[in-house]
Formats: C-alpha cells, sequence, structure tokens
C-alpha cells in the first residue's frame, strides 16, 4: 500500500505507518473489516477524510433580500426561545442548538452585508469619489501617498533646469 501512494506524496496521509488516500472535507473514522489486505494490513483504526456535503452557505446566496430578512427573524425568535428554555433547565440537545442557531444567523447577515456591498459599488461604479468604506484599506501611509501625476509634476524652475542642463551621454574610449 505504501509503495502504490509514494508517487503522490500530497495526496496520501500517514496514520499509524498505514498510508490512506486523502480526500479535502469533514472527517470520518472508518474502521477496516480484515477482508481485503489492501485496505488495510494492519487491521488498525484510520482516520479518513471523506468530500464534504454541500456547504448550506450556497443556500443562503441564492435567497432574495426578503427572504433573507425573513429567515433571519425566525433564526432570531428560536434563538430567543432557546435561551429562555436554557434559563428554565432545558435538554443538552437544545442548549447545543444555541450554537448552531448563532453560526445561522452570522451566515444570513454576512450574506446581506455582502450583497449590500455588492450593490453599492456597482452603484458607485461610474462615479467620481468612493465612499471611504469600499476603498482599498491599505496603510495610512499610502493612503496619504500622492497619486501618480502629483509625484511625477515638477515646478517651472526644475522644468528649466532640467532642459538646459540634461544628463550628459558618453562613453569611455578604450
Amino acid at each position: 500500500m505504501r509503495g502504490y501512494l509514494e508517487h503522490m506524496p500530497n495526496r496520501a496521509h500517514l496514520i499509524n505507518n498505514c498510508t490512506v488516500p486523502y480526500y479535502p472535507g469533514s472527517r470520518c473514522i472508518r474502521q477496516f473489516a480484515s477482508g481485503n489486505p489492501l485496505d488495510n494490513p494492519q487491521g488498525i483504526n484510520l482516520i479518513l477524510k471523506w468530500p464534504r456535503a454541500k456547504s448550506r452557505h450556497t443556500n443562503v446566496q441564492s435567497k432574495s433580500k426578503a427572504d433573507l430578512s425573513k429567515q433571519l427573524g425566525e433564526l432570531k425568535e428560536e434563538l430567543l426561545k432557546l435561551r429562555v428554555q436554557k434559563v428554565a433547565g432545558g435538554s443538552s440537545a437544545k442548549l447545543t442548538k444555541i450554537n448552531t442557531v448563532r453560526k445561522s444567523i452570522a451566515r444570513v447577515l454576512t450574506v446581506t452585508n455582502q450583497k449590500t456591498r455588492q450593490n453599492l459599488r456597482e452603484l458607485y461604479k461610474k462615479k467620481k469619489y468612493l465612499p471611504l468604506d469600499l476603498r482599498p484599506k491599505k496603510t495610512r501611509a499610502i493612503r496619504r501617498k500622492l497619486g501618480k501625476t502629483d509625484a511625477a509634476r515638477k515646478t517651472e524652475k526644475q522644468r528649466k533646469k532640467d532642459l538646459h542642463f540634461p544628463i550628459r551621454k558618453y562613453a569611455v574610449k578604450a
């Protein structure tokens, strides 16, 4: 098994001296039956990474703004109920659901913010000035630096000096 995957070092995981193909995504623990020796010659529990199920983020992205605000309201109500149950001494399953609901709220808010910012970018695309929050952040020094045209400008005196005293071009004769 080891020689089989040696030519693909990035595609393999070495777990307990047994090389296993690597699949990016979620984790799942799998125990091989000792039926096929190629699968697992030592009969060891192997941690494989299998492709993840489709993220719910894509479902949220495709929704309209009205649907997103409706979903946000429902999620907030659900979170409120869960918090009340937490105080009242609800089951542990309900308490663990609080975290997932909070993450779902964050996901919906992120998508709405992304959409509004994208719409604003489209609106200000042809305008002369961009709002400050849509401009690139960079660093303070870079933001305050002169533009290319301003930095390249010369005074009248400097232009005359450059005109009358150009850089001498000469070559040394050997």
